[in-house]
């Protein structure tokens, strides 16, 4: 393998890897909130365990996952110098805030939420959580930012050097190709926090741990995630348009993709200009993931009504499915992120920058050295997560590291 090709499986690997935390915490960061919310408007208890306990896996994920960020800052510096130094000034400016909202404003409130409780009022306890949820789609906002503008550059003009320089932020915030595929990722997000939700409750009653912990998050995550998964398919057809008319060569075929790579290798001088067909193969994955997973929660969320799929023998496979196909929400993440990243490709910076210029000018020995300690570093991050959330949803709710409000015997006295 050539030094382009270790560098690019470097990004791939580890990018994707770090794609799968941002999802869950993403997701499961506005049900906390939700939870919250219902627990201070009602003073109910159970909201209140439901709170600590989801919001003890978010913050796990969340830990964990800031460390896999740091991982692909480095290689950004390390590996890909050439699309530093030519729009670095560009693309960089949303990444900057990005790193302060995420590093500094997310973190803080984050930690103030964490050893907050019984020791902050209840309202301001509570913003701190919509604070964490806001700045979390805000930082998901501006890495978007960033990235549509290396699938469809603007707002810039190149100096005499041949460097990009920014001269239109108002255009990086308006680019066709950032909202739709925001929006398909937010609600992306949203479907996936709902399935580990609903598939993490599922197990707990199955095993017939009947707590209304898990009656009430079954049902908070079979809703989220019906909503989730149907905007994510609207807003996923609804790039085609801005697709096709950004990057004409990503989803073309037939007689068009050959008119394509002629248009480009006229344009761009010689090169292979069409995508790999792991994006179509990609493309119908995801495709076919969402539509069956649509079909398979609705029916789940169906059964929730009256408690039927715990009380009624013949419906409690349904319990088992949701457990099983927790993973698949990721499966089909990953399968978007390659139809968007590998679809652009040769470009690095879709019609300005290929990718093979963008690479570092390091030596392939170097590259698979990094390439091999990079990925053993976030693969084994995401075992590490993998475990501590698998040991923390097993326990079930208890006390977590979160201090007990000193109002929780009050409360519970009221309710009973």
């Amino acid at each position: 393998m050539s030094a382009l090709e270790f560098a690019r499986l470097q990004f791939g690997l580890t990018a994707s890897l770090h794609f799968l935390f941002v999802m869950l915490t993403l997701g499961l960061v506005v049900m906390v909130a939700m939870m919250q919310t219902r627990y201070v408007r009602t003073g109910d208890p159970v909201y209140g365990r439901m709170t600590r306990f989801w919001g003890l896996l978010y913050a796990i994920n969340y830990a964990v996952g800031i460390a896999t960020g740091l991982v692909m800052e480095f290689q950004i510096g390390l590996n890909w110098s050439g699309l530093s130094r030519l729009t670095g000034d560009v693309f960089g400016a949303p990444l900057a805030l990005e790193t302060l909202i995420a590093f500094v404003l997310e973190s803080t409130m984050l930690g103030m939420w964490i050893f907050g409780w019984g020791r902050l009022g209840k309202r301001l306890h509570l913003a701190l959580i919509w604070g964490v949820a806001a700045t979390a789609l805000l930082s998901a906002f501006w890495v978007m930012v960033s990235n549509a503008f290396l699938q469809h550059p603007v707002g810039y003009v190149l100096d005499a050097g041949g460097t990009a320089r920014l001269t239109d932020f108002g255009a990086l915030l308006t680019n066709s190709a950032l909202w739709f595929s925001l929006v398909h990722a937010v609600f992306a997000a949203m479907l996936t926090g709902g399935m580990f939700l609903a598939g993490v409750s599922a197990w707990h009653l199955r095993r017939k741990t009947v707590d209304e912990v898990f009656r009430r998050s079954l049902r908070l995550g079979l809703r989220v995630a019906v909503i989730g998964t149907f905007f994510t398919i609207g807003f996923g057809y609804a790039q085609f348009g801005p697709i096709g008319a950004n990057q004409p060569t990503k989803l073309a075929g037939g007689e068009e993709a050959l008119a394509r790579q002629a248009e480009f290798a006229a344009r761009f001088g010689p090169g292979d200009y069409l995508p790999s067909d792991a994006v179509g193969t990609a493309l119908g994955l995801m495709i076919n993931i969402a539509n069956l997973l649509f079909l398979v929660l609705v029916v789940a969320w169906a059964l929730t009504a009256r408690d039927t799929i715990v009380r009624r023998r013949w419906a409690r496979p349904m319990l088992w499915l949701l457990t099983a196909i927790i993973p698949v929400p990721f499966l089909a993440a990953i399968a978007g992120w390659i139809v968007r990243e590998e679809g652009r490709q040769p470009w690095a910076v879709y019609g300005l920058l290929k990718t093979a210029d963008a690479v570092s000018p390091m030596s392939a020995g170097t590259l698979r050295l990094s390439t091999i300690g990079f990925t053993a570093l976030v693969a084994g991050l995401a075992l590490v997560d993998w475990w501590l959330l698998a040991r923390a949803a097993r326990r079930g709710p208890g006390d977590e590291f979160l201090p007990v409000s000193p109002e929780a015997p009050r409360l519970a006295e009221a309710a009973a």
